[in-house]
């Protein structure tokens, strides 16, 4: 699991993590609306945790681990980190802070400070006995982590001693027997996970921060109020109550830092940490000093403390605890026990972990610079809104995959300002299609009323005309039709009028002859038109003009009543002409096409006389 996590539903990716993690070991992909952390490359500085606007990076939780030892068989002790005098404030006598402890489970409470004081006369034996190499103190988890993954090559410059964390469990396993469950409790995250590097006596079981311990208090109701006094268990600590303060380490042994005659420098703060390990990289015998370094602002100021805590007022507490704890201090039986407990093996290795990422091409790097607009401003400035120290750094990031373009400030309100003028442009061409819409609306509103004034008025037409008119579709229905029509087809069609208004719908072959019917339906299938068919229906002599409208879907036809004057005259003329064409036609063709001639001018002939046969009969 990882020891610190950003919640993806809480993330509303502010960045602000990304601008304090001194490593680089948070991502934010393209397309991914949320930041996150790379375990493997973080360092457990906790940098992160407190300055999410969020509240959504939480490193894991160790209470229930605690709890659950608790409940455990065997001896459980709490070895307590002295910058505990800085953090508990509000508990005004440490004698009952113990007590607290006692209440919650444990069996005895310890005090770190022995195992600073240890370790501190260790640093003191190794920087006495002096080879020519100099050292980087181990004290602080973040700076073996950070060197390890990040400077390697500093590894064996590493103070080969355990933390005092690792010192106070190893004394208490001796005192009180291997099978001793121990939870540490201080003000650093990454203690979480260097106590996961430990199975022998150095081992802890688990690691509770301030935080966590308050939260512990506040859920089993217990308060400093209702307690009795009781003391932290022996062995007593000595000046390694100073250890919170970055050079607390250096005066629990008298290490001196005299700016002319001492070997040790001291730097704290992520910035100066980083600064140092480059500079004693780079010029280690120039400087020729060892470095005791922190990452925080010693252990004052640590990511597991109450947020808001005023470095120099706890710092202040520190002192004055270990002051007031210092008047009657035996150092006769101090110095035995550190005798007694010398001896252990406080000594530890380290291991290569490089985590750097192979640095990106150039042509990358200035792909990513352009695409941002700063190909051609210095590349070695920046505003760190990013979260990186210069335009160039973000670029590489970026083009290592832990960084998008979007999080560059200036790209970012560039675009801004261009998606502003591209709405702007589109809301003003929104404006001016929404007005033609209108127009447009106006002009298909008296478009669809002048053609609803002219369909009138062909209604109106169609149905003053004495020719008959319908309008079929491709199912044979009847789609318009005219009075004329209806006429024509007699009483039934008349009836169903009344209840079918114009036939529309009705099915054509239950109103006309079969084989005019498959007139139609030839039409329909073929899209041939039939023009100037004389046809009978009932005892009515009709001409009937089949057309398509629209090709397999839509026919229309016209019947004219052959009995009607206007039609008898019109037709007359026509098929006279007709006969007196074809009679001039043949004068010329005298020889074969005579027979033709004659025989065609014999039907026409027969037809106009029985056309005024049949008109003589009907007056």
């Amino acid at each position: 699991m990882s020891l610190v996590e950003i919640l993806k539903n809480k993330c509303d990716l502010s960045y602000s993590c990304v601008r304090v993690c001194p490593v680089n070991a948070i991502e934010v992909k393209v397309n991914k609306e949320y930041a996150r952390i790379i375990p493997e490359r973080c360092i457990g500085c906790g940098s992160c945790t407190s300055v999410c606007p969020q509240d959504a990076i939480h490193y894991i939780d160790s209470k229930d681990e605690t709890k659950r030892i608790l409940k455990l068989e065997g001896k459980k002790v709490a070895v307590v980190a002295p910058s505990i005098s800085g953090e508990f404030h509000d508990i005004t006598d440490y004698r009952k802070f113990v007590q607290m402890f006692i209440q919650l489970g444990f069996d005895h409470v310890n005090e770190v400070s022995f195992g600073a004081d240890i370790i501190s006369l260790k640093y003191a034996e190794l920087f006495n006995n002096f080879k020519g190499k100099y050292y980087i103190s181990t004290a602080c988890p973040v700076i073996v982590s950070y060197i390890q993954k990040f400077q390697p090559e500093l590894i064996d410059n590493l103070v080969p001693l355990v933390s005092p964390m690792i010192a106070t469990a190893k004394v208490v396993r001796k005192l009180y027997g291997q099978d001793s469950k121990i939870v540490y409790v201080g003000p650093c995250i990454e203690n979480k996970n260097e106590a996961k590097l430990y199975s022998d006596d150095g081992r802890i079981d688990s690691v509770l921060t301030f935080i966590e311990l308050r939260e512990l208090f506040n859920e089993f109701n217990i308060h400093e109020s209702t307690l009795e006094y009781s003391e932290f268990d022996t062995p007593i600590g000595y000046k390694g109550s100073l250890f919170p303060i970055s050079n607390g380490l250096l005066q629990a042994a008298n290490i001196s830092e005299d700016l002319l005659t001492g070997t040790v420098i001291n730097a704290e703060g992520k910035n100066n940490m980083i600064n140092a390990t480059k500079q004693f990289f780079k010029d280690t015998e120039t400087i020729k000093k060892h470095f005791n370094l922190y990452y925080c602002e010693g252990c004052l100021m640590g990511p597991g403390t109450s947020r808001g805590g005023e470095k120099f007022i706890r710092r202040t507490r520190v002192t004055d605890y270990a002051n007031k704890r210092l008047k009657n201090f035996d150092l006769a039986t101090w110095k035995k026990e550190i005798e007694k407990y010398w001896n252990l093996d406080y000594s530890r290795t380290f291991f290569n972990d490089d985590q750097r990422i192979e640095p990106p091409s150039e042509e990358k790097i200035q792909e990513v610079l352009k695409a941002i607009g700063k190909e051609n401003s210095n590349p070695h400035l920046g505003c760190n809104a990013c979260g990186y120290n210069t335009c160039r750094d973000f670029a590489i990031a970026v083009s290592e995959g832990l960084a998008k373009t979007e999080m560059c400030l200036t790209f970012t309100l560039k675009n801004r300002h261009e998606y502003i003028k591209s709405l702007r442009s589109t809301n003003e061409k929104l404006a001016q299609t929404q007005k033609a819409l209108q127009d447009s609306e106006q002009i298909a509103l008296k478009e669809k009323d002048a053609a609803q004034e002219a369909s009138e008025i062909i209604n109106t037409m169609l149905h003053k005309l004495n020719a008959g008119i319908v309008i079929i579709d491709k199912n044979l229905k009847i789609i318009q039709s005219n009075n004329s029509f209806i006429e024509i087809l007699g009483e039934e069609a008349k009836s169903i009028n009344e209840v079918i208004p114009q036939l529309i719908g009705a099915d054509l072959k239950t109103l006309i002859p079969f084989n005019i019917y498959n007139l139609f339906s030839n039409v329909l299938s073929t899209n041939e038109n039939i023009l100037n068919r004389d046809i009978y229906i009932d005892d009515r002599f009709l001409n009937l003009s089949i057309f398509v409208i629209r090709k397999d879907k839509i026919v229309g036809a016209v019947f004219r009543d052959m009995y009607s004057p206007e039609v008898r005259k019109e037709e007359v003329i026509k098929r006279v002409s007709e006969v007196i064409d074809k009679n001039l036609e043949m004068v010329q063709k005298i020889g074969f096409l005579l027979g033709e001639g004659a025989s065609e001018t014999e039907q026409m002939m027969n037809s106009i006389i029985e056309l005024y046969k049949t008109f003589k009969k009907k007056e």
